[in-house]
């Protein structure tokens, strides 16, 4: 929340009145601009999109989004965090620790092929991953956005990890590192989702499981899910 003091924030927007403020506290308002917020950037760029474009999209007033967010910063942050919280139990389900280790990690390139390509049909164009997109575009601009990039993917990547280490356990797949290589599998699929931003081609997510147990040394190909 905002430090300055609603009637403080009043007095230096001067055009919103303090009954819209108040509104705003109450409403939706938030929870508007997280989504408005996220969909932008990941649509557009983080430096393409103003504070006024996302006031203007979510239909809230620029006071309400000062009293919750000193900066578009701290908007991005948050947003983020709130997309990572509405996506875990997808990821949860897909990598519950009752569904085999291999078929964790097809079921999950799947997901990622046909996340990408949903979003592309939403918005006319493949988006990318969304943590390594405001990321890579903002790490040496501002590090409060870079870190939490890092971080989400860093969570994305915990999944792997663990399911690579009962796989190798099962003896799956050749013996390592489960982290070295959760890496390895993890910047392929990174790779890969940049190349069909780049072709704007969700079709380049398509067979990513064969690449993915190559990388790991599988000793038995998993069927993709239909």
């Amino acid at each position: 929340m905002h430090p300055w003091p609603a009637k403080g924030l009043i007095e230096i927007l001067g055009d919103e009145s303090e009954s819209e403020l108040d509104m705003g506290r109450t409403s939706d308002a938030k929870e508007k601009l997280l989504d408005v917020a996220f969909h932008l950037i990941w649509d557009s760029s983080y430096g393409g999109v103003s504070v006024d474009q996302i006031c203007e999209r979510a239909k809230v007033n620029k006071g309400s989004f000062y009293y919750y967010f000193s900066s578009k910063a701290d908007l991005a942050v948050a947003a983020y965090d709130e997309h990572w919280r509405q996506k875990q139990p997808e990821m949860d389900r897909i990598f519950s620790s009752q569904v085999p280790a291999l078929e964790r990690l097809t079921n999950w390139c799947e997901f990622a092929y046909r996340f990408q390509k949903e979003k592309s049909v939403q918005y006319g164009h493949v988006c990318g991953c969304p943590y390594a997109s405001i990321g890579a575009e903002v790490a040496t601009q501002d590090d409060k956005i870079r870190a939490k990039a890092a971080e989400l993917m860093q969570r994305g990547g915990k999944y792997i990890e663990s399911a690579v280490s009962d796989a190798m356990r099962e003896g799956e797949i050749a013996a390592g590192d489960p982290k070295v290589v959760s890496q390895q599998v993890c910047a392929f699929v990174l790779g890969m989702t940049l190349r069909a931003k780049i072709q704007n081609d969700p079709e380049v997510l398509k067979n990513l499981a064969p690449t993915v147990m190559a990388i790991m040394g599988a000793k038995a190909a998993v069927p993709v899910a239909a």
